[in-house]
């Protein structure tokens, strides 16, 4: 997950439709938990990036969090990954260790026969690491082992995830960022297109090129119907501020505008290195306030999720302040204003054709009021609730949005 001084520290971290069941908890308002979910189809990832000490304590505090996936763990882990209810990204040098520009398939082969043999029908396994921010000369390697892995395990994750767009030429190998993008998405077929982008700085800014690289990453997403991860910072280090509540929403609510299908948070467990700070679990084993505000928006997400996996998202477009690389509504944008404040408006379809809108509010100090204008009166506007998932009318008190939160509106005509 490093883009500098990666050698000063040591990385340390299925079904078509819904149930009927679901369908109901959804109609009813009542949401669906996420460690009840398995699927591409039904199941939204939140993941820790880490590698978790291997006590069962430890997984189910992970759980209590909101996460339902953990990252990076080891074959000995699954049964308390299982235990606590979450999903595994098992880390093992079967699948990741190899010298990627120089990969032997039929040792590969091998090694992944022997791991698939061993952990396959493990009910915890949700996908195999395999590297982080590899270069382009690397893909070739690495599509070779993704490709044996979902031969042997089809369904699972070969984990990869990407370089953001503040990579520099040597990093990228000459490649423009989609270009790299496009080449990995070609070569890896993936399951999720993840990327990081690390972007609150200590100086209070946001670093220039985050609301690009969720336009190319989304770009992509849309182009290829892969969907896509996304890395949120949440562990103050090196020139990043300790991540605040605010900053936690506005993260993942901006990634949910675009239309993100999967989470991440880097990280979760303080590395006892350097100058990390902040995260929700200290250098100690301790929860710091960081935890909580890390559990309230994945308890958010939960809520959201049965709604948030039925929708495609169209088009995504800023109001007041239009940052680099993005766009104000075009000519048939569902949402044509936004009167109250700075957000990012995110444009889904339903699977059963109704729309949707998630508007966030881009201010991580201040509250806002959030009254959009649309294209063409609606008969009803909806707010998805984050706290039950039912629908309520959208009006009084719910047109107030606090500092990086999002909402999201069900827009009927």
């Amino acid at each position: 997950m490093y883009i500098a001084c990666m050698s000063t520290a040591q990385k340390i971290f299925s079904g078509r439709l819904l149930t009927f069941v679901s369908i109901l908890f959804v109609m009813l308002g009542i949401g669906v938990p996420l460690r009840a979910q398995t699927n591409a189809t039904n199941f939204f990832p939140i993941m820790a990036w880490n590698t978790p000490p291997s006590q069962p304590a430890v997984y189910q505090k992970m759980a209590e969090c909101g996460l339902n996936v953990a990252g990076f763990v080891p074959v000995a882990a699954l049964d308390m990954c299982q235990s606590a209810g979450l999903k595994a990204i098992v880390s093992d040098p079967r699948c990741g260790g190899y010298d990627w520009a120089h990969v032997d398939e039929r040792v590969a082969r091998s090694n992944i026969t022997s791991l698939i043999n061993q952990v396959g029908k493990h009910p915890a396994v949700y996908g195999y690491y395999l590297r982080d921010e590899p270069p382009p000369a690397m893909l070739p390697g690495l599509a070779r082992v993704a490709a044996l892995l979902r031969e042997a395990s089809p369904g699972k994750w070969p984990y990869i995830n990407l370089y953001p767009n503040y990579a520099d030429n040597n990093q990228l190998e000459g490649l423009t960022y989609p270009q790299y993008v496009q080449l990995f998405v070609t070569d890896c077929r993936p399951t999720f297109i993840s990327y990081d982008h690390y972007a609150l700085m200590d100086d209070g800014t946001l670093r220039n090129g985050f609301w690009l690289n969720l336009e190319q990453v989304s770009a992509s997403s849309r182009a290829t119907t892969i969907p896509f991860c996304s890395i949120v910072l949440s562990v103050g280090h090196f020139n990043y501020r300790d991540p605040s509540a605010a900053d936690l929403r506005f993260e993942v609510y901006s990634a949910l505008s675009y239309g993100a299908r999967a989470l991440a948070y880097f990280t979760y467990f303080a590395p006892p290195t350097g100058n990390y700070r902040g995260a929700p679990i200290d250098q100690f084993g301790n929860p710091t306030p960081a935890w909580y505000n890390m559990q309230n928006v994945n308890l958010q997400v939960q809520k959201l999720a049965p709604t948030l996996l039925q929708l495609t998202c169209n088009d995504t477009y800023h109001f007041k302040t239009v940052p680099e690389g993005s766009h104000g509504p075009r000519p048939t944008s569902l949402v044509t204003g936004c009167d109250g404040g700075d957000f990012a408006c995110g444009e889904f379809t339903h699977h059963d054709r109704s729309r949707y809108v998630l508007l966030t509010n881009k201010d991580v100090v201040k509250s806002a009021v959030c009254q959009p204008h649309y294209i063409r009166p609606p008969s009803r506007v909806q707010k998805v609730s984050p706290y039950s998932g039912a629908l309520e009318d959208f009006g009084g008190e719910n047109v107030w949005v606090q500092p990086g939160q999002g909402v999201l509106l069900k827009v009927s005509y």
